[in-house]
């Protein structure tokens, strides 16, 4: 009887009656929000991404069509539990149809009958043209990436001279009402340090969130050392130099940022909320929740993961949607306890990030 226990503790849960089960995994957590990269192309070369020249894209064959991509989601909706879905990328405006996706993503109810929340995370070029419709479509939020306001310093960590053309995008997304408008910013030393206040007063201007977050090793791996990188105690430090800040009382929950007040120390109509994502010096993988669908059919269960799950295949071979959900679960199941950065064994994955989807 014991070891039949141990057995059936060491394998994912079977459905319930109704077919649905949990993307749990052997140390407890439950994923309920699914990452979903739409391609592995961007318009930009961000320096800590990708190299100048970019990188050799996937052929279209390889990557899941508009169809497939639906199939899954519906099946980590209706089967999974997946309640919220971010389309990531490489840039996922490049993505032919995005609109479609996403209306078909919003017409889905998950286990406990209401609509999934969708959120995008974007370079934000060209957002401007097409918030509208894709919040039509059944958009609720959107994440921006943004490293700094300064315009040579865009250039410079881009490598495209398109600053005004995200500005442009995060006004047009506050005006639609797609909120909170949260703007992701990787902070690297000797690049960018210069930037934390002034992006902040920037976003708090705007009525946008801002979220610093630490630089990881994801990008060209010679790019990254531990001992450099600027930490979220030092961006702390930084912006205690121009705002008063006190921790936020709602709930972190399995939210990746820790929220502060932040009020300016020389106008105090200038206030809002400012996150730091620590992803490297102050870990939450305990609390993670999130799942990850590559733009060619793999599961990951963690960004830092080296191995996957390939999906493509067997959907492409006739695999039923029951099937399907089980080696989905079977992949969470494994999922590591941390990400292992600071272990001395510690190896980047073989994905760049624009690969494996924000």
């Amino acid at each position: 009887m014991t070891t039949r226990l141990v057995l059936q503790h060491m394998r994912p849960p079977p459905t319930t009656t109704k077919g649905r089960r949990k993307l749990v995994d052997k140390h407890g957590r439950v994923a309920r929000d699914l990452r979903v990269s739409l391609t592995d192309r961007c318009n930009l070369r961000c320096t800590y991404c990708m190299p100048a020249e970019g990188l050799e894209w996937l052929p279209t064959e390889q990557t899941l069509n508009d169809a497939e991509v639906q199939r899954l989601i519906r099946i980590a909706v209706e089967k999974l539990g997946i309640r919220h879905i971010r389309f990531t990328g490489g840039e996922p405006l490049l993505r032919p149809n995005l609109e479609g996706i996403i209306e078909s993503t919003a017409a889905l109810r998950t286990d406990e009958g209401k609509k999934v929340h969708i959120a995008l995370t974007t370079n934000g070029l060209g957002l401007d043209k097409r918030v509208e419709g894709l919040k039509a479509a059944g958009l609720d939020r959107v994440n921006i990436s943004l490293d700094t306001i300064d315009a040579q310093r865009y250039v410079h960590l881009t490598r495209r001279d398109r600053l005004a053309g995200v500005l442009a995008s995060i006004d047009a997304a506050v005006n639609a009402g797609v909120l909170p408008v949260k703007i992701n910013a990787v902070v690297m030393p000797g690049v960018n340090e210069v930037d934390i206040v002034p992006l902040a007063t920037y976003c708090l201007s705007k009525g946008a969130q801002l979220r610093f977050i630490e630089q990881m090793p994801l990008g060209p791996r010679d790019q990254w050392k531990r001992s450099d990188m600027v930490t979220a105690d030092d961006i702390l430090t930084y912006l205690r130099d121009a705002f008063i800040l006190t921790p936020a009382q709602e709930p972190r929950g399995a939210a990746p940022a820790a929220l502060w007040e932040a009020t300016s120390t020389t106008d105090p109509g200038l206030n809002g909320q400012i996150g730091i994502i620590a992803s490297v010096t102050h870990p939450f993988c305990g609390d993670c929740d999130r799942s990850r669908l590559t733009t060619d059919g793999t599961i990951r269960n963690c960004l830092f993961s080296r191995t996957e799950t390939p999906l493509r295949e067997a959907l492409r071979t006739g695999a039923s949607d029951d099937e399907l959900a089980s080696m989905w679960a079977t992949a969470m199941w494994d999922k590591k306890p941390g990400h292992g950065i600071e272990d001395v064994g510690f190896l980047q994955p073989d994905r760049p990030m624009s690969s494996i989807g924000g």
